[in-house]
């Protein structure tokens, strides 16, 4: 695990000088102006970064979902096509969440990629094991994708594409990675929720209704198929995009399953970085790591891709 952080090094200290750009404005957060278009009053230049709302038909849902687009500065002025980060939100939140909770909106500045953030309610992003029109991992990787590419200006490949979340978003983007790695060229996870198929109902009762609702009982096919233990058991190392996690070395549900995570994923010989910081599971964590999951998304979508 050690070995993997000191061979990243490089690439952290340019994600450090990075981020000293970006440094949280935690305290000046309540004061910081919306920056808001609709899809049908978009300007026709714009100064900065720019929020749009859309909402689409999914077929796999059978009905309307939301999603948040944060548009790179210039969007609006050039025909320049954009590589895209998919930014997911935790269990108990919305497609709002990244941008009024942290200072995402800071952060993206100078970032050219189109970053877009979905609503997936407390679905673990799964196809459920329960509700049958509850298909969740369809709705993501088949519907959103596709609605994305066909109504903004993307590059339409997996090398200028990337996915991360956290929580329940940081485990779905790195089960993402490993059930579809030609869909992406980079993953990343802040505080991922990786034991929920396999042992979370039974260490709390937190999230035990969301949990058989997606899942299904012990022992379900639903259960073993979204296990990210047994997808990295299984899963081709040399095709893989690369991962990075992140997690508090105070988080009381998921240090040890991340731990566990990437252990395998050394015995695997897959590519990752991982770190342990301060912290718990919080949106002051997740505000103070997120850019350093932005600009490393940028590094590998905008950049030389895998």
């Amino acid at each position: 695990m050690t070995s993997r952080r000191t061979m990243m090094f490089e690439r952290l200290a340019w994600i450090a000088v990075l981020a000293l750009c970006v440094a949280p404005a935690w305290a000046q957060r309540a004061q910081r102006p919306m920056h808001k278009a609709s899809a049908s009053t978009a300007p026709a230049t714009v100064a900065g970064p720019t929020l749009q709302d859309r909402v689409f038909e999914s077929t796999a849902l059978g009905r309307q979902m939301h999603y948040r687009v944060l548009l790179p500065e210039g969007y609006n002025a050039t025909e320049r096509r954009y590589p895209v980060l998919y930014l997911l939100h935790g269990w108990n939140g919305d497609y709002k969440n990244w941008e009024t909770r942290t200072n995402l909106f800071e952060y993206a500045k100078g970032l050219p990629m189109i970053i877009v953030m979905p609503d997936a309610g407390n679905s673990w992003y799964v196809n459920s094991a329960t509700v049958p029109q509850d298909k969740f991992e369809d709705y993501i990787i088949k519907d959103l994708i596709k609605d994305v590419d066909d109504h903004w200006r993307t590059i339409r490949s997996p090398h200028r594409r990337a996915i991360a979340g956290l929580s329940m978003g940081g485990y779905a983007a790195i089960k993402f990675a490993l059930q579809y790695p030609d869909l992406f060229t980079f993953a990343a996870s802040l505080s991922g929720a990786f034991n929920a198929p396999d042992e979370l109902d039974h260490v709390t009762d937190l999230f035990n209704k969301s949990l058989y609702g997606a899942y299904g009982p012990d022992g379900s096919e639903t259960r073993s198929a979204n296990d990210v233990y047994k997808l990295a058991e299984g899963a081709d190392a040399t095709k893989l995009p690369y991962l990075y996690l992140a997690v508090g070395n105070q988080d009381k549900f998921f240090l040890e399953p991340n731990r566990k995570l990437v252990s395998l994923f050394s015995s695997k010989g897959i590519r990752y970085e991982y770190h342990e910081y301060p912290g718990a599971h919080t949106w002051r964590f997740w505000d103070e790591h997120v850019p350093a999951v932005l600009h490393l998304a940028a590094h590998y979508i905008v950049g030389s891709g895998r």
